[in-house]
């Protein structure tokens, strides 16, 4: 598969929550470090998030690009002109989505992306220039996917106040991808049966039913003189959202003398690291001799 660069949307007005979505608190860490930490997870390219002008962003992983919109108040087409401009220079594809996507799961990422693949057998002998879910009934733009170069197109329909995805959809070769293609990924069945990839909040009651909601159940492991600590020994099965809970529900303290590889491949010193339904986390001394 071609390279794939992430961009999150964090722009928006927020007007129905009351605050920006971007500082909301999600379990230790925010709503975007989250976010863009998942997207991150699922692709090879750059994350790039597309803020509002002087919007001020909580902190963000080091590697994360951040580019501003040039005018306020239009909408996603113009963070998705900033984001998509900006991923053109590393890939020639993007999964783009919006900040406040909580359950959001790297598989599902990974699943828009492959949708970019050439399939003969569904009548896609070239690849789309969108890939975009059609989950639960509804059309999902801001969870989709987009090659970099329609960034000029989108600019177009700016500058004629066409301002919907949709106008853009009207124009391009677009694969939509319904609930049962997507669950017919063994993997992304299992880690997210109900698709609630593309759930999002918007009002403080939503926000507070979705923080509400357990976190992701993973398996968590300890290696050499960790494996004695917390009280229990062997593998165990916990709920967290990040590094830091999974080695705090194991009696452990991640404070920069412990690091975790994340699916035996990851190893991560970043408590706020994110963590998915699926996940197996190793949890190792980072001193030598540990």
């Amino acid at each position: 598969m071609n390279p794939a660069a992430g961009v999150v949307l964090a722009g928006g007005r927020s007007s129905r929550m009351g605050t920006p979505k971007a500082t909301l608190g999600w379990h230790g860490s925010t709503l975007l470090r989250h976010v863009t930490g998942v997207v991150e997870r699922a692709v090879d390219g750059p994350v790039i998030v597309v803020r509002a002008p002087g919007q001020e962003l909580p902190e963000l992983e080091p590697g994360v690009v951040v580019h501003e919109d040039p005018e306020e108040g239009r909408g996603p087409m113009q963070g998705l002109a900033v984001g998509l401009s900006s991923a053109a220079e590393h890939a020639e594809t993007a999964f783009v989505c919006s900040t406040d996507l909580p359950f959001l799961h790297a598989a599902f990422v990974r699943a828009v992306l492959r949708g970019f693949q050439p399939d003969p057998a569904s009548g896609w002998e070239a690849p789309p220039e969108v890939v975009l879910p059609y989950v639960g009934g509804y059309r999902q733009p801001m969870a989709a996917g987009y090659r970099a170069d329609l960034a000029g197109r989108v600019n177009k329909l700016l500058e004629a106040q066409r301002l919907r995805p949709m106008h853009l959809f009207e124009e391009c070769r677009v694969r939509q991808i319904n609930d049962a293609e997507f669950l017919a990924d063994p993997w992304l069945a299992k880690v997210d049966p109900d698709l609630d990839a593309v759930v999002n909040v918007n009002t403080p009651e939503e926000y507070s039913a979705a923080h509400d909601r357990p976190q992701p159940e993973i398996v968590v492991e300890r290696y050499g003189v960790l494996a004695t600590r917390g009280g229990e020994r062997g593998t165990r099965r916990v709920n967290a959202s990040s590094l830091a809970e999974a080695a705090r529900q194991v009696g452990l303290s991640f404070d920069g003398h412990i690091v975790a590889a994340v699916n035996g491949d990851q190893i991560r010193g970043d408590g706020k690291w994110p963590l998915l339904a699926g996940d197996t986390v190793s949890f190792m001394s980072a001193d030598a001799g540990g």
